[in-house]
């Protein structure tokens, strides 16, 4: 038996004697589990071994999806537990991560990092029985209460093996853990279909922005124009327009300087009536306001700024929105406006020129200077357009054109007034962002059903091991049947 060292906080059971089918037993994890051999692996320096840490462990599947292949000598501090082929290894670092696995027989003798309580039954039997115990949320919520810490919120080994385990006898444990295996088996068939429904629903909407801002979604004015024999305004008639009124409202100093033609090299053909431009051709680019805490202004005041976390691909995130004091000539220049396109700046490769459009969801608020306004010339302009081609096509313009350093990514103005953006006729504009929403729309309505579903589906699976931990699943079978409860054929044939 393995009784490590207990907490001083009472365990309480999650079920209760009564609750139990008589034959079974009600004890600490640490009474069915035998000790874990602790290893020196820099007492055999050339011996290589595969080390299994908790940034190897997939938590969706309970796998280890890959291990850090290591020689005695070169072996991290923390590589001292020796495991076998059926222990449990569990995350003792915020344990609501569920970072767990059943070691495979590929893996038996190998090490581990004591960031893991490793769990080892004393026979056999129970080993899966504990596997799929640690991942049942009543377990992981009682345990929840034992953690200690902020930075890294974690328990102990002792408080693991301290938790209480309803214990069926051996031969019991083995139809249980059968007739779990064959209910997830449905279950994950099930949510299999869905995430791939979801995958499907994801490249249906990158092929509905690629084909608007292409000009392939709509018929083109063009088009329209030639069938019914009358005139229209074109891209270029319609940037004529724009560069006009550039001209009008530009206060800078000095002589007015025209944009440069956009570098169309490796772009792709634009329908007829539509124009290639530079984005700074069409809009006034502006950066933000620089954080610094020892800034001191008694004129200022608290006002919302936009950070590169609010501003994410195609939509923005306002679940923190953080405040600064600014000076009120700050807040009057930097202030958003409705309509006005977000382009982050900084940070990972991967989020330059990020953004999505500002809609006035708060008053007064102003952007940090990792994040770059654009402000349209002409409301004929659409700012939808041009935001979801900046996070189409300039996914890869910004990942090229981007500065690296050694922790972070960047774009400057001069980058950014270079983008090129493709310009579409006016009334043109208007029905493919008419289109767009009316896409999204029924995209969106069936990702919330498939996401509905997804967590009707754990709240099986946790009712699957709340039967078998109470001796309701003893090798029967549920009344309920994971394909009839989430219905992911219907979801496919809605999804086509």
């Amino acid at each position: 038996m393995n009784r490590k060292s207990r907490p001083v906080e009472k365990v309480t059971p999650i079920f209760g004697r009564g609750d139990l089918p008589r034959d079974w037993d009600l004890v600490p994890i640490g009474d069915i589990c035998s000790p874990v051999e602790k290893v020196t692996p820099k007492d055999a320096p050339e011996v290589e071994f595969d080390y299994i840490d908790i940034s190897g462990i997939d938590n969706e599947s309970f796998r280890i999806g890959e291990t850090k292949r290591s020689a005695g000598r070169d072996a991290p501090s923390r590589a001292r537990q020796q495991v076998r082929s059926g222990d449990i290894v569990f995350s003792t670092v915020r344990t609501y991560l569920k970072n767990l696995a059943l070691i495979p027989d590929s893996l038996d003798g190998q090490i581990a990092s004591t960031g893991f309580c490793v769990i080892r039954a004393a026979q056999p039997e129970y080993s899966k029985y504990l596997y799929y115990y640690v991942q049942y949320e009543p377990f992981l919520n009682e345990l929840a209460k034992f953690q200690r810490g902020t930075s890294y919120p974690a328990v102990r080994d002792g408080d693991v093996f301290a938790q209480y385990v309803p214990v069926p006898p051996r031969e019991q444990a083995v139809r249980i853990v059968a007739e779990i295996e064959k209910q997830f088996s449905c279950l994950d068939e099930a949510v299999a279909n869905l995430k791939r429904v979801k995958a499907n629903l994801k490249r249906y909407k990158a092929a509905v922005l690629k084909a608007a801002v292409e000009g392939h979604l709509v018929e083109t004015e063009a088009e329209l124009a030639r069938r019914e024999v009358r005139n229209y305004e074109t891209g270029a008639q319609l940037l004529r327009r724009t560069l006009e009124t550039r001209r009008r409202q530009w206060n800078g100093r000095g002589k007015y300087k025209e944009p440069a033609a956009p570098d169309t090299t490796d772009l792709p053909t634009l329908p007829n009536g539509w124009v290639w431009t530079r984005i700074d051709a069409i809009a006034a680019l502006k950066g933000g306001i620089t954080v610094d805490s020892k800034r001191k202004d008694p004129r200022a005041r608290s006002v919302p700024y936009l950070r590169v976390a609010n501003v994410q691909r195609g939509y923005l995130d306002l679940s923190e929105v953080k405040f600064i004091d600014a000076p009120e000539s700050d807040i009057e220049e930097l202030r958003l406006k409705r309509g006005d396109i977000l382009f982050n700046e900084g940070g990972d490769r991967g989020k330059l020129g990020r953004g999505w459009v500002w809609e006035g969801q708060l008053a007064d608020c102003i952007h940090q200077n990792h994040v770059f306004r654009a402000r349209l010339f002409l409301n004929d302009l659409s700012p939808k357009l041009v935001s979801w081609w900046g996070n189409s096509f300039g996914k890869d313009y910004f990942f090229r054109e981007g500065k690296q350093t050694t922790n972070l990514a960047s774009i400057n103005l001069t980058k950014l007034s270079a983008f090129p953006v493709p310009l579409p006729p006016s009334v043109e504009q208007h029905r493919i962002i008419a289109e767009v929403d009316r896409c999204l729309s029924v995209i969106h309505e069936l990702e919330a059903t498939v996401d509905t579903n997804l967590i009707r589906a754990d709240r099986f699976r946790q009712s699957i091991l709340s039967k078998a931990f109470s001796g309701g699943l003893n090798g029967g079978s549920t009344d309920s049947k994971p394909d009839d409860l989430l219905a992911y054929n219907t979801l496919k044939e809605t999804t086509g």
